[in-house]
């Protein structure tokens, strides 16, 4: 079985550090630890492969389309491999989740994502599994642009990293176990602090 591994984000380095790209933050992880690199161009994306430890193919894919057209990239990756939404997974940034929580999620809606929104234009259906990292939310509507394409505070930084962690062992499981059990893992809210 071959599983599809998708972080969305914006090309440019002008972007690499902002809010949107938190999906290809926990991609580049997750290949700098398999020590691969995604170079290989192919369906609009940059793409690497390994196998994991059960000899299972895993693919890597950032889309180099700019986000709003993510679909562009991941509708020929996934009707090339053949693959079944239960074998894709998606990490994007989400406004509505609180700066450093998590929420796996099987099909739905785009719900304002741009990103999400491409893909689901693309394949025809929603179904495919997600990983939504929160970056939280501005205060006023008509500051959601500026703010999901600004780069985290340094107060911000160290939360997102510890994120990226967290995301990156989602990932694990996922690619190990499917949805279900990776959803156990993230889809629980934090203990209050001092907990």
């Amino acid at each position: 079985m071959t599983k599809l591994i998708v972080g969305l984000g914006n090309i440019g380095q002008e972007y690499e550090k902002t809010r949107h790209n938190v999906g290809f933050f926990i991609v580049d992880r997750l290949a700098e630890l398999q020590g691969v690199d995604i170079k290989r161009k192919k369906f609009q994306g940059h793409s690497a492969e390994y196998l994991n430890e059960s000899g299972e193919k895993v693919i890597l894919l950032k889309p180099q389309t700019m986000m709003n057209l993510s679909g562009k990239s991941v509708a020929p990756w996934i009707d090339f491999l053949k693959l079944e939404g239960d074998e894709v997974l998606v990490i994007h940034d989400e406004l509505d989740l609180p700066l450093g929580r998590m929420k796996g999620q099987w099909a739905g809606s785009a719900g304002g994502h741009n990103g999400i929104g491409s893909i689901l234009e693309c394949l025809g259906h929603p179904n495919f599994c997600r990983l939504r990292v929160g970056i939280g939310r501005p205060a006023l509507k008509h500051q959601v642009v500026r703010f999901v394409l600004s780069p985290f505070t340094p107060e911000e930084r160290a939360k997102i990293e510890l994120s990226v962690e967290k995301g990156l062992e989602a990932v694990k499981i996922f690619i190990k176990m499917g949805l279900d059990p990776m959803m156990q893992m993230v889809n629980t809210k934090a203990p209050p602090a001092g907990a």
